[in-house]
């Protein structure tokens, strides 16, 4: 495979910029294009729901330092929209009409927050979080004694609620589903999140959905109303797929279809982040990730498939949070209603390890105010190691 003169990256988020800063690490000479909506330099999402709304930071983690850009040749394009791709042609058109032309292209869409299809579920007061600037904004609002209704509890809500809890604001949570994080921790380590944030003062309202919004506050599916000085919708997000349906990429699972190597149904055509659909080899099915270390991973491991090499993308999926006095990194991808729940410490004191086995075999670990053992855990996730639950419980994990 020659080497491409000019790759083009749609979206400057974490998964762009880490693809950008990866050709470069592989001495890639050519032009690297980066195209963006935002106005920002990449930057990382995880401190927006975390230490820029705690009020701790006042930026975002950003991917590479100011300068990394021009000292590398790499072309920032910010403020761009993307609206077309020409997958026969090799061009990209932007909203001005500019069309740009590439050897290889990567997409890195990202996603958008999500909006409930009911009524009033547009109204412009609603709260979603997204932008760094949606953070600064949301931070502002979430002052004492303000009454604060979000809508989800998952992890953005859950994140959300400790902020303005933090901030002094009384907090709401409404939710169908009748624990939080229930899809992905399973009944056990919801009810240890839902313990979580009723002591510190946050009221729950769990096993019912929202009929519609209105400017003061929430209709609920049971009749019943919130009212609040400030609405969140915190329902998660969509990943952005117009360019690549519209380009005629084949779809697969709420993403875009890429192989294990990252490779779309076009040729020279990428896609990572939140809108891949990896057809991952560890699981053996397609699995589409929308956490930091996802992004990340796929944004360094894409530029060796751009540059010709053939190696699959094997990472576990990673994510972590914080809320509270609680500190957690998850690694592995579980069925936490069905899979068998082993806990190793103190659910009570909430520092514990939890795993999640399937027929024997480690497909996720959960360590919580537990720092020492994450190499060990990683490990163990990695190669669905078989393990019984009473070593996991009192042996040693190493």
């Amino acid at each position: 495979m020659a080497e491409p003169q000019r790759i083009v990256i749609i979206g400057s988020g974490l998964a762009g910029a880490a693809a950008a800063g990866a050709l470069r690490e592989r001495d890639y000479t050519g032009d690297i294009v980066v195209f963006g909506r935002e106005r920002h330099r990449p930057y990382e999402l995880p401190a927006l729901s975390k230490q820029v709304l705690l009020g701790d930071a006042d930026e975002p983690d950003f991917v590479h330092e100011p300068d990394f850009y021009d000292t590398r040749g790499v072309e920032l394009r910010l403020g761009v929209e993307i609206v077309r791709v020409d997958v026969g042609g090799r061009v990209v058109e932007d909203s001005t009409g500019a069309s740009h032309s590439y050897d290889r292209l990567i997409l890195a869409t990202g996603s958008t927050p999500r909006r409930l299809p009911v009524p009033g579920g547009e109204l412009p007061g609603l709260r979603t979080l997204r932008t760094v600037e949606d953070s600064l904004a949301l931070r502002s609002e979430l002052t004492e004694g303000r009454e604060v209704v979000i809508v989800g509890a998952g992890w953005i809500g859950c994140e959300v609620a400790a902020a303005a809890r933090r901030h002094g604001a009384s907090v709401t949570v409404v939710d169908p589903v009748d624990l939080p994080l229930r899809r992905v921790l399973g009944p056990r380590m919801g009810e240890v999140f839902r313990d979580l944030h009723a002591a510190h003062d946050v009221r729950w309202r769990l096993g019912v959905g929202v009929d519609g919004f209105t400017e003061h506050g929430v209709r609920l599916a049971d009749g019943g109303s919130l009212t609040g000085d400030l609405v969140v919708v915190a329902v998660g997000a969509a990943p952005d797929l117009g360019l690549a349906r519209d380009a005629g990429l084949a779809l697969a699972d709420g993403g875009v279809a890429v192989d294990a190597a990252l490779r779309t149904s076009a040729p020279d055509v990428f896609a990572i982040g939140d809108i891949a659909a990896h057809d991952h080899p560890r699981y053996g099915r397609r699995v589409r990730v929308e956490h930091w270390a996802n992004a990340k991973g796929q944004g360094e491991h894409v530029a060796g498939t751009v540059l010709g090499s053939d190696e699959p993308y094997e990472a576990s999926p990673y994510f972590f949070t914080d809320q509270y006095d609680l500190g957690m990194e998850y690694r592995g991808l579980a069925d936490a209603e069905h899979d068998e729940l082993v806990v190793r410490g103190d659910v009570d004191a909430r520092e514990f390890i939890a795993f999640w086995l399937r027929d024997g075999r480690v497909q996720a670990a959960m360590n919580v105010n537990q720092w020492d053992d994450g190499e060990a855990l990683q490990l163990l996730v990695d190669a669905r190691a078989e393990v019984t639950p009473e070593r996991l419980r009192g042996g040693e994990l190493g």
